[in-house]
This record gives C-alpha cells, structure tokens and sequence, in this order.
C-alpha cells in the first residue's frame, strides 16, 4: 500500500504562484513515478506533470511546461508542484498519483486539494 496526501492549494490572483506537496508514505519502494494531475468541473481528469521515483527525471504536459515544475524531496519522501504564473483556467481540484513498478497504471490517488485562480 501507498499513501498519497496533498497540501498547498489555496486562491491565488492570476499570475501568483503556489507549491502544491504530495507527502508519500507506505511501499515507497514499489514506487516507480509520481504524477501530478487536475481536474476541473465539467472536465476530464488532466495529466500535469511525472517524476521517477529512483532517478528524478521528469515529463511535463505542453499545458503547463515552463510554467510548472516537478520535484521530490528524497529525505522526506515528499514531491512538489511549484506552479507559476496562474491563470484563471488553472482552477481545479490538483491530486498526486502514484504508478508501481510493473504497472501500466496509476495505482494510488492522494485525496485532492482545490486551487482556484481569481482574475
């Protein structure tokens, strides 16, 4: 089992910025990305952003590239979404994912945390 729980959302002007965290936990080493995504109302869920869990590298939607940056924090098993630069159409409910070694899926989900971006 894997543990997912995010913190940081919040409302933002438009062009602020906030640091999501997702704080992992449980079979760390089954692990083998974390991804972040969002969802809007009325909208499909949205990949955002991946980081291997081993070796840091990273992938980002054109969506948000050069505005939003992955990142872990090894000793406290924690991985970051600074997200720069928002925009209205940025409003969403942002969650952490985890995919296992071996698995073609997102195997675990954090809870959500909302983000809503005044204009």
């Amino acid at each position: 089992q894997v543990q997912l729980v995010e913190s940081g959302g919040g409302l933002v002007q438009a062009g602020g910025s906030l640091r999501l965290s997702c704080a992992v936990s449980g079979r760390t080493l089954t692990i083998d990305d974390i991804g972040w995504f969002r969802q809007a109302p009325g909208k499909v869920r949205e990949f955002l952003a991946r980081l291997s869990w081993g070796g840091g590298r990273t992938m980002y939607s054109d969506s948000v590239k050069g505005r939003f940056t992955i990142s872990r924090d090894s000793a406290k098993n924690t991985v970051f979404l600074q997200m720069n630069n928002l925009r209205p159409e940025d409003t969403a409910v942002y969650s952490c994912a985890a995919n296992l070694r071996d698995s073609y899926l997102w195997d675990y989900w954090g809870q959500g945390t909302q983000v809503t971006v005044s204009s």
